[in-house]
This record gives structure tokens, C-alpha cells and sequence, in this order.
């Protein structure tokens, strides 16, 4: 028994034991981070899908055959132009070529009415806005600065 006991010790405290934990931790590591790409790369994914499936209905911009016309490709990234609906969070702003993109108003959303920052019941119909932010899952332009600017100024 005690030799047994002698012989696991010795094990433990053997350069082969602690290269087997290297190779191991190793191991680990890598499919730690081979993980984490394949989780990053189905988002990617599923965002791809969701916001390609929403471009349609969240940007309007279409032929008179309902097809993709893609001279009208609006900019994802933001907005400039009027306000035309508000049901907040959520607002549609209408561009110069009337196409309308929804912006989806975040809790941390900095507004501005010129240089005064203001809150978010303080847009209304008829407000011309410059929007940037970033488009989410599906299809929205999620804000992350907006400033309302007299109309006309563009």
C-alpha cells in the first residue's frame, strides 16, 4: 500500500505528469477559442439572414417591380432627413427621396436640438434629424447620436 502510494506521488511530481497538464491546458485553450469564432460567425450569420430578410420593409428601397434597385440603396449606418411617424422607442425618418428608414432609439441614445441635449419625447413629426448609429438585427438603424437641426438645413 505504501509503495503504491509512493509510486503515485512520484507520478504527480514527474515531468511527464506537468507536460500532460501543458498538453491538456492546451487543448483546452484552443477549443476555448475555436469556440469563440464559430459563436462570432453564427451571429454574423443570423444577423446577415435577419437583416437581409427586413431590408424590404425597414428601407423601402424598391423598383416598381418590388425588386432591389440598387442605384437606392440607402446608407445602413444612418438617417438624414424629416421625422415623419414616432411610436418611441422607434421613429421613421423620411430622406429627400422619401425613402424612410426606422430608427430604433437605445437607453443610452444621446440627442441633441442643436447643441442642447434633450430626451427622446421631445422629437416630433415634422423635426428634421441627423441620425447615426448602427443597423440591428432586423433591419433598424439603432441610434447612437441623433441631432435635431431646424428643417431645411440640408
Amino acid at each position: 500500500m505504501q509503495e503504491t502510494r509512493e509510486k503515485v506521488k512520484k507520478f504527480f511530481n514527474s515531468k511527464s505528469f506537468t507536460k500532460v497538464l501543458y498538453i491538456l491546458g492546451s487543448l483546452l485553450l484552443a477549443s476555448v477559442i475555436f469556440n469563440a469564432g464559430v459563436f462570432v460567425g453564427a451571429n454574423k450569420a443570423s444577423f446577415d439572414k435577419d437583416w437581409g430578410e427586413n431590408y424590404m420593409s425597414n428601407f423601402g428601397a424598391s423598383n416598381h417591380k418590388g425588386l432591389l434597385d440598387l442605384d437606392d440603396l440607402p446608407n445602413a449606418h444612418g438617417a438624414v432627413g424629416k421625422v415623419v411617424d414616432i411610436a418611441l422607442p422607434t421613429f421613421i425618418v423620411a430622406d429627400e427621396n422619401n425613402v424612410e428608414k426606422s430608427v430604433f432609439l437605445a437607453d443610452e441614445t444621446k440627442i441633441l436640438n442643436g447643441r442642447e441635449e434633450v430626451g427622446r419625447e421631445t422629437i416630433k413629426v415634422g423635426d428634421f434629424a441627423v441620425v447615426i448609429g448602427s443597423p440591428n438585427n432586423i433591419g433598424q438603424i439603432e441610434a447612437k447620436f441623433i441631432r435635431i437641426m431646424p428643417y431645411g438645413t440640408y
